[in-house]
């Protein structure tokens, strides 16, 4: 069974999202919150797989919120559901820690294999859309003038093989697995036991946080 959490200001809009939800055998609603300090408080409480995360709420927004919840280092994931599609909050979102967004006018099984999706570890957030949020907003990266000559190895990517280097650099490009498997001469299985290594040395969430990693580290350039 996978417990959700539902964070958004608007009423109709948690009732609707709670009515789906509990509309599925696998998935229980188990609590609900109007902002981002009520999330907060809720997740630490309620350890929810997941939390469906508006953006704009009052007081703390939803990528605050976002933050917090995975500073903390609970095990809970975060889908930001959002009005709007490729714009600065979803890439805040997914740089926050969430493991995927929606945008708020998805079919309700997108939304449903959204969360079953989050739940079990992996991204919600299509690799080419991943590729686009980044390469639009990459100019919000701070740059450090002192060493933009002279760049020096981030030590997340230290303990990584050159094969698993390698990985990282075409993960951050928007390959799919399939696409690494052809590539590389792998079978796919082995590119997941690759990939779940990469997340695991480097300390990301998820592939969507692997994607920033590659951005951060220069492995991969805005095009």
């Amino acid at each position: 069974m996978t417990t959700v959490l539902i964070a958004d200001d608007q009423p109709l809009q948690r009732f609707g999202s709670r009515m789906l939800l509990e509309s599925q055998d696998d998935m229980t609603v188990v609590g609900e919150a109007a902002n981002g300090s009520e999330a907060i408080r809720m997740t630490a409480e309620l350890h929810p797989d997941v939390v469906l995360m508006d953006i704009r709420m009052p007081g703390l927004d939803g990528i605050e919120a976002t933050r917090r919840i995975t500073a903390a280092g609970d095990r809970t994931r975060i889908l930001i559901v959002t009005t709007f599609d490729l714009d600065e909050y979803a890439y805040a979102g997914l740089r926050a820690g969430a493991s995927g967004f929606l945008v708020k006018d998805a079919q309700p099984e997108e939304l449903l294999s959204g969360i079953r999706a989050v739940a079990t570890g992996d991204a919600v957030v299509a690799p080419s859309l991943t590729r686009r949020l980044l390469d639009a907003y990459v100019h919000h990266l701070p740059t450090d003038s002192s060493t933009e000559n002279f760049p020096q190895e981030d030590a997340r990517l230290a303990s990584l093989t050159d094969r698993e280097r390698e990985i990282l650099t075409v993960i951050g490009q928007g390959w799919t697995n399939t696409e690494i498997a052809t590539r590389f001469h792998l079978a796919e299985s082995t590119v997941k036991t690759h990939v779940g290594r990469i997340l695991a040395k480097t300390g990301s969430r998820d592939r969507i946080q692997a994607v920033i990693l590659a951005y951060d580290t220069k492995l991969v350039e805005p095009s």
